[in-house]
C-alpha cells in the first residue's frame, strides 16, 4: 500500500508517460524525507512542503524521461553537474538503473548526499567534491550523458559538459524559462564544442507549480578549442557570447 506522497510521484509522473513501481516510489519518497529532515540543520532545498517537493524535487528530476531523445539505459555512465540535494541524479538513477556520478562544488552537500545513499543502500551512485574543470581533467571522455537543473547559463553548462562526453553522449539542460538570447548563445557556444542541439521541450508541471524547458545537446565532434579552459573561464569569459 503506497502513501499519500508515494502516491502521488506514481500519479504525476504517468501523466508524462513515465511508470515507476511501488519500491523505486517509495524509495524515492524516503530519500525526500531524509533530504527534508537533513535540511532542518543544514541548507539542502527552500522546499519543505513535502508534497510540493515530491513535484520540484522528483517529478522534475524525472522528466528528461518524457523525452524521446533522452535515451537512460541500466548501466549508462551519467554525470549530475551541481548536484545540490542530489537532485536530479539519484532519482535517475533509481529509476534507469544507471552508474551515476554526483558533482558538487559544497563539501557539506556532498557528504550528506552520500549518507543518504548509503543509508537507503542505492547502488551505483557515487559523489564527488570537486570543481567541474578540475574533474573533466580526471574523467575526460568517460560518461554517456551528463545533466544539469538551471545550475548556470546554458552555454557555460555546454562548455563544463563537453570534456566529460562520450562521443555522441548528450548534454541535458533543464530551464525554467530561458530567453532566445541564452538558446542563441547556447547554441553558438555548442559549435564551438563540436555539440548540436537535438531537442528542445517544453512541460508544465502538476498543480501549476512551474513552466520547465528541457534542452538536449549531442557530442557529433572535437572541439574547436582546447577544454576544460582554467577554473572560472567558462562563467568568467563564456563562449558563444557575442562582443
Amino acid at each position: 500500500m503506497l502513501s499519500e506522497l508515494e502516491q502521488q510521484l506514481v500519479d504525476e509522473l504517468s501523466t508524462f508517460g513515465i511508470s515507476l513501481d511501488n519500491d523505486r516510489a517509495m524509495l524515492l519518497v524516503s530519500y525526500l524525507n531524509l533530504v527534508i529532515e537533513k535540511n532542518k540543520t543544514m541548507n539542502l532545498t527552500r522546499i519543505t512542503n513535502p508534497s510540493e517537493a515530491v513535484t520540484l524535487h522528483l517529478v522534475d528530476s524525472l522528466l528528461p524521461l518524457a523525452c524521446d531523445v533522452c535515451q537512460i539505459n541500466h548501466g549508462d555512465s551519467l554525470l549530475d553537474m551541481g548536484t545540490g540535494a542530489g537532485f536530479p541524479g539519484v532519482p535517475l538513477a533509481v529509476v534507469t538503473g544507471c552508474r551515476a556520478t554526483l558533482v558538487d562544488s559544497v563539501r557539506k552537500k556532498v557528504d550528506a548526499v552520500a549518507e543518504f545513499v548509503s543509508e537507503l543502500g542505492i547502488p551505483d551512485v557515487v559523489t564527488q567534491h570537486a570543481r567541474l574543470e578540475d574533474l573533466a581533467r580526471v574523467m575526460p571522455g568517460s560518461q554517456d550523458l551528463v545533466i544539469a537543473r538551471a545550475v548556470a547559463q546554458a552555454n557555460v553548462l555546454i562548455e563544463y559538459a563537453t570534456p566529460f562526453l562520450k562521443k555522441s553522449g548528450l548534454l541535458v539542460i533543464e530551464k525554467g524559462r530561458p530567453n532566445e538570447n541564452e538558446i542563441s548563445e547556447a547554441d553558438a557556444a555548442a559549435l564551438i564544442c563540436g555539440m548540436k542541439r537535438v531537442s528542445r521541450e517544453t512541460f508544465e508541471l502538476p498543480r501549476s507549480l512551474g513552466h520547465r524547458e528541457i534542452l538536449i545537446y549531442k557530442k557529433i565532434g572535437r572541439s574547436k578549442i582546447t577544454l576544460p579552459r582554467k577554473v572560472g573561464m567558462a562563467r568568467n569569459k563564456p563562449l558563444g557570447v557575442r562582443r
